[in-house]
Parts: C-alpha cells; structure tokens; sequence
C-alpha cells in the first residue's frame, strides 16, 4: 500500500457531542424536539444536508427548511465544532508511523470542506497531511467515489495502492464504488454487523492493528 485514506469523525476524530449538540441548537431555536446524543451515531456520516433531514420532525422536510436548517448548522457548528472534540486514543501515534514508514496519509470526510483544515490544524499540528477533502459544493458526497478519485489524483496514487480507513456503511461503500480495499474500525459510531455487511474486508479494534494491514495488503 502507498497511500491510507480515512473517514474523519467517528475514525479520527470523535466529534459526535458537538455535532449533536449544535443539531440540537438549531432544532430548539425552531422548537422542535431535540434527539440524545447517542442517536446521532445513526444521523450523521451523510453530509449535513441528510443529517438535517434525519432529525426533523417529517412534516418539516421540505427543501426550504432542510436547506434554512442546513445554513444555520453550519453557522453554528463552525464556532463550537472544537467545544468537546477529542483525538481517538492511539490515533496521533498511528499517524506518525504510517508516516514515519514512508506511507501517505489522507482524509475523506462528508464534514463541510471548510471545517476540515481548522480542525486537523488543532488536533494534529504535527502531522502532514498528503490530502484533505471534505463536502464540497456540486460535489456528491460519499459513497459517491469522486472524493476518492480527486484524492488518488492528488497524491499520484491508484485505487489499488489504497486503504480506506472509516466506521461506518456509508465508508465501505465508498472503498467500493471507488476500488479500494475498504477497512473498518469498531471504536467509532457503528457496531461490527453494520461494517461486515457493507463489505469490510479488515475490520480492527485498535488504531495499532492497522499497521500490520498497510504493511501486508
């Protein structure tokens, strides 16, 4: 393998509080009811505009009020995205590894592309980055492959020099569509059945583990 791509929140980061916390903002400010935090492992990893979706009441789902809803997430979420966020244990070590061992390192994330910069500057100074892609404007979000392929572009690798690295279906099926070897994580937002039955060809328990994978694929 020459390149490890990986999902962002659930896989690197996890964020799962603040991304609920400011959903839930925008729901109380329409006084709509607001979902547990818990619940937010299954609304989110599809792009904001499906999590605003999920968690409006269903005869709020019309174009308009996704979209208001959407704006003002981001708004939001763009100040308090760094409030509880926290670096997976292992995760900073793992990276400097692949690193260390001549590999390149990139992120695939449905998080809003401007929020991806800020946050990898915070959580991983010391770490370069060969790529970082998030939701872009016209782009499809994942599983849709472009992401992939504009990452594979940019660092001058091929689908089958690649590991994607991610906790949820929505990850799988992205490694999938764009032929790479799908890998994925249990200390993230999904359970194992979930990532066996979207196509995981690994599946690991610890960051560690990974190691082994970029070396023997």
């Amino acid at each position: 393998m020459k390149i490890i791509v990986f999902d962002l929140d659930g896989t690197l980061l996890n964020s799962l509080e603040d991304l609920a916390d400011s959903a839930n903002w925008v729901l109380e400010q329409h006084g709509f009811p607001t979902h547990p935090v818990d619940a937010y492992r299954y609304f989110v990893g599809d792009g904001v505009r499906k999590l605003i979706e999920r968690i409006l009441p269903q005869e709020e789902r019309t174009d308009a009020r996704i979209e208001q809803c959407r704006q003002e997430f981001v708004a939001y979420y763009k100040v308090h995205m760094e409030d509880k966020t926290c670096v997976y244990e292992g995760i900073t070590e793992l990276l400097a590894e692949l690193k260390n061992r001549g590999l390149k390192i990139a992120v695939a994330t449905n998080k809003v592309h401007v929020a991806v910069a800020p946050l990898m500057a915070k959580y991983f100074p010391n770490i370069r980055f060969d790529a970082m892609i998030g939701q872009r404007e016209g782009v499809p979000v994942k599983p849709a492959p472009q992401i992939m392929f504009d990452i594979l572009k940019e660092t001058g690798c091929e689908p089958s020099e690649a590991l994607h690295v991610g906790d949820t279906a929505t990850d799988m099926q992205l490694a999938h569509n764009a032929g790479v070897t799908p890998v994925g994580v249990l200390w993230g937002y999904r359970p194992l059945e979930e990532l066996r039955e979207a196509g995981a060809k690994f599946i690991i328990e610890k960051p560690e583990e990974l190691l082994g994978l970029a070396v023997s694929c």
